[in-house]
């Protein structure tokens, strides 16, 4: 992404709360004589909310704006990547974004030597987290080129076969995962150790468990990239092709072009839609439409005639594909379906209703073929028989690859995560009963290498037989924290920092998050005291158009709320909400490009989405009726 300096016509630099030529100061992100502004705020400029003043405490020194580095850090364009980190991060919990940045940077900077692309900084700004990429100038791209191509040509070539082997890795780490204990410590080591000379106290494994949490997360998060950007790579090229052979080509047509495709990502979704058709097969429907599912549900169907026929099947799909969280596996307290069963049969039960009323409740996966092949030979008529040769070469890598994209979501960010989430909360809670904390979860308001010291602390008193400090420490300086960051969820973020550049080049940057020129200039125009009322423009992410009440959704506690015939605003969607799109007429974010996980996943659905509005979700209301247009992007306000 080009940083450049702006420059004002007459050639005067004009930079953050520097003199312009008139002599008046122009602070960062203040509006214009027109009502426009032309920069967003400074991190260095933005004060935090009341009540977290405090809030630079909580986080780690290298993901946070530093005063020595003001000068090299407000040179730089910052976007909230509210696409994957939607909410106040807790101390803890920035290992997400810390290892996703550093993991897609060592696979585009030193494994596969992106051309384009280098890495991603990191900051945490009042709580959310801001990317900006790191650039790669001009004579480095060439001369990558050959590299990439041998190293990535091999990944190509042999895509399956490496997948094969992605797979195991990651269900080797899964299993490693599982196989941590994080046990009370007894009150004296068996004396068969004394008899075999061991000479290691339980509290070596639990030091070493904690270590080996941390390292097992970051194998999953390196897994995560080895293949994802050349996924995303293949798209691009495809996409890249298709405009210079159609100039005028519609983003959509060139994403049609590779729809319809199976994936593992929809398995979840698909085994709640097998269960819900063998409950009616069974005569067990009226048992899994009463309001208020949950363990009761199972209990009632297991006393039902044929009822241990549909458990068995329910168990079936629990292990693995309920590995599932209603979130996206960033947060220590997303809610997965396999320990809280309310969720799937939540979703079951819309799927039993929808199905006595005689719907058709599966996707529309032979129409979105059949679209996908009329466009792609509509647009290879046009091309002579040498480019569409190259085209249909180009369209079989892609569609190979395509897969991988979503599906990876599954194996990493929800079933690796959630584990690895589950085994922090035994952690936690192991020294929450030791006094510690007040919560069983309250580890996350410490840092992972805050969690490692009061971990040797608690091992320490253990060992030498008197009280460890924490339970003196800990407790208020946790509470102090939990202040501060509920203090820090009062204010959604700023969706961008600093000068923006004079054009967004970098390719991922838009594909993925959907950072263009356009969206920043119409973030920038969404602040403007004079801007239009009645509508936001976005990315056309999935075509078609529908009209309804809008329901805004700021976290996954509250798609409980979404009803029927309403239209979903939130600043971003997870994968997984892919049962509730059998509610809604259409999907807004704040956030997310052509390749992002809402615009994937809606397009599957057959669902209009428009994303990347930047500030859908704060401009409109809930019951407020909007317009949604995914094939010209535009959210037009009706009320």
């Amino acid at each position: 992404m080009a940083t450049q300096q702006q420059r004002t016509p007459s050639g005067h630099r004009t930079p953050s709360g520097q003199p312009t030529p008139s002599g008046q100061r122009t602070p960062s992100g203040q509006p214009t004589p027109s009502g426009q502004r032309t920069s967003f705020p400074s991190p260095y400029e933005q004060p935090p909310p009341a009540g977290a003043e405090d809030w630079r405490s909580l986080y780690p020194y290298h993901v946070l704006f530093q005063p020595e580095r003001r000068a090299v850090e407000e040179t730089k364009f910052w976007f909230c990547d509210n696409q994957h980190w939607p909410t106040v991060l807790k101390p803890f919990e920035t290992i997400g974004p810390e290892l996703a940045a550093k993991c897609l940077g060592q696979f585009n900077t030193r494994y596969f030597l992106m051309p384009p692309a280098n890495g991603m900084e990191c900051r945490v700004h009042h709580g959310y987290v801001y990317l900006s990429p790191v650039a790669v100038d001009r004579d480095e791209t060439v001369a990558r080129v050959p590299e990439f191509l041998r190293r990535a040509g091999y990944y190509f070539e042999h895509w399956d076969t490496l997948l094969d082997n992605w797979k195991r890795k990651v269900l080797a780490t899964i299993r490693e995962l599982e196989a941590l204990r994080f046990a009370e410590l007894p009150d004296v080591q068996p004396y068969e150790e004394i008899e075999r000379g061991v000479g290691l106290d339980a509290t070596d494994a639990l030091l070493g468990g904690y270590d080996q949490l941390l390292a097992l997360c970051h194998r999953a998060w390196q897994y995560h990239f080895e293949f994802l950007n050349l996924g995303y790579a293949a798209y691009l090229d495809l996409f890249q092709a298709c405009r210079q052979w159609f100039p005028a080509i519609p983003d959509q047509a060139v994403a049609a072009m590779v729809q319809g495709v199976d994936m593992e990502l929809f398995r979840p979704d698909d085994e709640l839609k097998r269960l819900a058709k063998l409950a009616v097969e069974l005569g067990l429907e009226h048992l899994l439409t009463v309001p208020g599912p949950g363990q009761h549900t199972l209990d009632a169907v297991a006393l039902a005639p044929r009822g241990r026929d549909w458990l068995d099947a329910w168990r079936t799909a629990r292990d693995p594909w309920f590995n599932f969280t209603s979130g996206n596996g960033f947060y220590a307290d997303d809610r997965y379906w396999r320990d809280h069963p309310a969720l799937p049969l939540g979703y079951i039960r819309d799927y039993v209703l929808r199905l006595r009323r005689g719907e058709n409740i599966d996707r529309r996966v032979s129409e979105l073929v059949a679209e996908r092949d009329r466009i792609t030979g509509e647009y290879a008529a046009l091309l002579d028989p040498a480019q569409r040769t190259d085209l249909e070469a180009k369209l079989r890598l892609a569609r190979q690859v395509y897969p991988y994209v979503e599906n990876h979501n599954f194996y990493i960010e929800h079933w690796s995560m959630g584990v690895f989430w589950r085994k922090t909360r035994q952690l936690s809670a192991l020294l929450h009963r030791a006094g510690f904390w007040p919560g069983e979860n309250d580890l996350v308001y410490l840092t992972r290498d805050e969690a490692r010291g009061a971990l040797f602390d608690f091992a320490a008193g253990w060992a030498r037989g008197s009280p460890s400090i924490g339970p003196d420490h800990w407790p208020p300086e946790v509470e102090r924290r939990r202040r501060i960051v509920h203090a820090l969820a009062s204010r959604r973020p700023e969706p961008a920092l600093n000068r923006p550049p004079a054009a967004v080049t970098e390719p991922f940057s838009i594909m993925l998050w959907g950072i263009t020129s356009e969206r920043v200039r119409s973030w920038l125009a969404g602040h403007s005291t004079t801007g239009d009322l009645t509508g936001l423009t976005g990315l056309a992410a999935s075509p078609g158009r529908a009209d309804g009440p809008a329901r805004i959704v700021h976290s996954p506690a509250e798609l409980d709320l979404v009803q029927e015939g309403e239209i979903l605003v939130a600043p971003v969607t997870a994968p997984s909400w892919a049962p509730v799109f059998s509610r809604i007429r259409a999907t807004v974010t704040d956030i997310g490009g052509v390749m992002s996980h809402a615009a994937i996943v809606c397009r599957e659905y057959s669902l209009p989405a428009v994303t990347g509005t930047g500030s859908a979700s704060t401009r409109i209301r809930t019951g407020q009726r909007i317009r949604v247009d995914g094939t010209a992007g535009t959210v037009t306000l009706l009320d």
